[in-house]
């Protein structure tokens, strides 16, 4: 048998140009692949990057209104226990009798009664006719004053809170740091 030389050389050609041109573009997509994952490393880290930037403004913002809320809980705070000192005080100052409350009464409203009225210094200035209350009414009063104190703080102490936490907000939403 005789083997044609010249197309064991055509084949030996078409394969070795085949494996050539195989070779080469496993060089060349190897080389777009190495691109690509570089580049896709690189949007990555980016994205990380900016992901850690925007937690550590949102962490960053969240600290300045714990901050803010706790100066406020201890204004709050403040006010109240002096609220509470200055209705003690005045407490034990109606119950010593070193303070005693009175009503100023309308001239026409005691109806003839002659309400007895408060002792003053000797003058010739008219005052008004004012009335001395019991120092157990005195007390409820005060109580019931003191509750209203509490209340009105507490409220001013809730407003502030929820402006704090407004505010807040607002500025998130717009995308300004508070």
């Amino acid at each position: 048998m005789v083997v044609p030389w010249k197309a064991v050389c055509a084949v030996a050609l078409v394969l070795i140009g085949a494996g050539s041109a195989w070779q080469f573009q496993d060089w060349r997509y190897g080389k777009q692949l190495a691109n690509q994952a570089r580049l896709h490393t690189e949007t990555l880290n980016q994205m990380t990057m900016a992901a850690a930037t925007a937690q550590q403004a949102e962490q960053d913002k969240r600290l300045a209104l714990e901050q803010r809320l706790a100066a406020s809980d201890k204004t709050h705070t403040e006010k109240m226990t002096n609220a509470q000192k200055a209705q003690a005080l005045l407490r034990d100052r109606l119950a010593t009798s070193d303070l005693r409350l009175s009503v100023l009464l309308d001239a026409g409203s005691t109806g003839g009664c002659s309400v007895p009225a408060t002792s003053g210094a000797g003058g010739v200035v008219h005052d008004p006719v004012r009335a001395e209350l019991d120092p157990a009414h005195a007390q409820r009063i005060v109580a019931i004053t003191s509750e209203g104190d509490r209340g009105l703080i507490a409220l001013q102490a809730c407003q502030a809170y929820i402006r704090a936490l407004t505010d807040g907000s607002e500025l998130l939403l717009r995308g300004e740091r508070p």
